[in-house]
């Protein structure tokens, strides 16, 4: 999992560490859950974005589907041990990768 340093979105000088890809998500208004499969950047103004200013998250709604959300309209999925659900990701990286992200994100950002 890469740490990425945002530039232009966040405030403070912050770092921005992306939800890796293959993070089992839920979108917060919408409903629909997926696998986060990469960022788009945007060119277009008024989209709600990530953290670094440019990008919103893709996620794999079902081949050959995607949709875009930003990280603020995210739930991350954790299991019934209360880990991240990861693809092709063992327990013991998945206790890591939640030991991180819940220190970045609030409880309410996690779901069963």
């Amino acid at each position: 999992m890469a740490d990425n340093i945002a530039q232009g979105g966040v405030s403070a000088g912050k770092p921005w560490r992306r939800i890796p890809n293959g993070t089992k998500v839920r979108h917060r208004l919408e409903g629909y859950q997926g696998a986060v499969d990469g960022l788009t950047e945007l060119t277009a103004k008024g989209s709600p974005l990530n953290p670094d200013g440019k990008t919103q998250y893709r996620i794999n709604v079902g081949e050959p589907l995607r949709k875009l959300a930003p990280e603020e309209d995210l739930l991350i999925l954790v299991d019934n041990e209360g880990l991240m659900m990861q693809d092709k990701q063992n327990a013991r990286a998945r206790r890591l990768l939640t030991e991180r992200f819940r220190a970045i994100f609030s409880e309410d950002k996690f779901i069963a």
